[in-house]
């Protein structure tokens, strides 16, 4: 069984999203050239202006530092010498900035926080910021641990994958009108690898459309849902035969945590 790569976008490489060597295509550097970062250029629709956001540095004693940091550069308080799981070299990293301002002191974001990061990243662009519930499965994606948070590396991940979707997205949104129609979905998920049934199709259109149109936050919705559930699955088909028994409990737990 070939499982969907969800590195199959346009421009984006074949491999899954956080996979690729850093640069690489599809890699986590080959992210933000596209990903419209504050001084960094982006494809049309995303926001791009120079320089870096002011009083997010996160660097006592250099301009720009968060007030009440401490130790290192990136330190923040009780953590001297940054977020317990952060390396090096996070402090340098174009996401840290956004990620440290809105990070609890355990160095891990909730919804609501990725949420904030999120809108304050730029990473919708001209659409709409992401809802709440959104921002929930973007979490559940990722939460190996299932403590309803993530950490700096988890969220560089979505970061690469949430470029991916968006330009695949953008792709399809030819008229740069915000949405797509049913048959532009099936395209979108087809060019990702995802091979559905017309009835599994027609269920998914019905659960994120709105009058027959699918917005961007649904879509990143629906697309955070799909590779989240391809995971879960394929971690138990172990034969490679698209064809897995599920345990009842086991079954709730992985449908009902996303």
């Amino acid at each position: 069984m070939d499982y969907p790569t969800y590195g199959q976008f346009p421009g984006f490489g074949g491999q899954h999203a956080g996979a690729s060597a850093p640069g690489g295509p599809g890699g986590y550097q080959g992210a933000y050239q596209q990903s419209g970062m504050p001084g960094m250029g982006g494809i049309p629709g995303m926001r791009g202006q120079p320089g870096v956001m002011s009083g997010m540095m996160g660097m006592p004693g250099q301009p720009g530092a968060m007030h009440g940091m401490q130790g290192q550069p990136g330190g923040f308080p009780g953590h001297a010498g940054g977020f317990p799981q952060a390396s090096p070299f996070s402090a340098q990293d174009p996401l840290w900035p956004y990620f440290t301002a809105v990070a609890g002191q355990d160095g891990q974001i909730d919804f609501e926080e990725l949420q904030r990061c999120l809108s304050q990243a730029g990473i919708s662009g001209s659409y709409r910021p992401f809802s709440l519930e959104t921002c929930k499965i973007m979490i559940a994606m990722l939460d190996r641990d299932m403590s309803g948070k993530m950490g700096f590396s988890e969220f560089k991940d979505l970061w690469v994958a949430l470029n991916g979707w968006k330009r695949n997205f953008v792709a399809f949104d030819r008229d740069q009108s915000g949405c797509v129609d049913p048959a532009e979905l099936t395209q979108a998920l087809s060019s990702m690898g995802y091979r559905l049934s017309n009835h599994t199709i027609g269920a998914i259109v019905k659960r994120y459309s709105r009058d027959g149109k699918i917005f961007f936050d649904d879509y990143v919705a629906c697309c955070v849902k799909l590779r989240a559930l391809t995971d879960r699955f394929k971690e138990r088909d172990v034969s490679q035969q698209a064809i897995v028994n599920f345990p009842y409990d086991d079954f709730i737990k992985c449908t009902m945590s996303i």
